[in-house]
């Protein structure tokens, strides 16, 4: 079997000699080739033929064309045009993967959608209770504010501005945890894709925001409800 760079690194690294085991088999390694050649291990054709129980057939081609974006809508007719391949389905390799996005895959943005609303839901009431009890524990504090004049607004401004620099603090440790754990991945992982979108950065950055002032919000109104006296007796 031949291997690519990738797979030679990924687990104790391998090299020419070693025994791999792919498919139930056992393939001694007679080289390592740069990855980007359409596949990470390659067999000959009839040992893959005596494997599988299928000689003569396959089922994908992979056509390497020069020029791609010119000189693919050519190849693709020239294919179909010959006799006997007509029914062929010839696809770019973008349009190949355009396919395996979410949206093509039943049930997968319905359950994707479901654990990033347990866990929203989950952050709300982790940033409830501690806000919560932030406030309790800060009545005296709170009552001394509305004794020296502090307005009901500026209350709750005290409380949702903490509430920010918390959320913002976590969310920037959150971020990079997420990238540097990406980076462990790539390196222990090689032949994996971990893929990280500035679209999912974002929306995960306005969700945990958004919830830690939603969370935030009752906590400060209730404090900005609160008696100054009752307050300033509170122990």
């Amino acid at each position: 079997m031949i291997i690519d760079d990738l797979v030679a690194s990924s687990g104790k690294g391998l090299h020419v000699g070693d025994t791999i085991k792919t498919l139930n088999h056992e393939f001694r390694i007679s080289g390592i080739v740069e990855h980007g050649k359409g596949a990470r291990k390659f067999i000959p054709l009839t040992t893959m033929d005596d494997i599988d129980g299928n000689p003569g057939k396959a089922s994908v081609f992979y056509i390497r064309t020069e020029n791609p974006p010119h000189n693919q809508d050519a190849v693709r007719r020239e294919i179909l045009a010959t006799p006997g391949l007509e029914t062929w389905s010839v696809q770019t390799t973008e349009e190949l993967i355009s396919q395996l996005t979410p949206e093509h895959m039943p049930g997968f943005n319905i359950a994707l959608r479901v654990v990033i609303g347990i866990a929203t839901i989950i952050g709300f009431l982790v940033i409830f209770q501690s806000m919560y009890t932030a406030v309790m524990e800060r009545t005296r504090e709170i009552g001394i504010l509305k004794s020296m004049g502090a307005s009901r607004g500026g209350i709750i401004s005290v409380v949702l501005r903490e509430t920010s620099l918390l959320a913002v603090a976590g969310v920037i440790l959150g971020v990079v945890a997420t990238y540097l754990l990406s980076f462990f991945l790539r390196a222990r992982f090689p032949t994996l894709s971990f893929e990280l979108t500035r679209g999912w950065v974002a929306a995960a950055v306005a969700i945990a925001l958004a919830g830690a002032l939603l969370g935030a919000l009752y906590p400060a109104l209730k404090a900005a409800r609160k008696d100054p006296i009752d307050a300033l007796s509170y122990e």
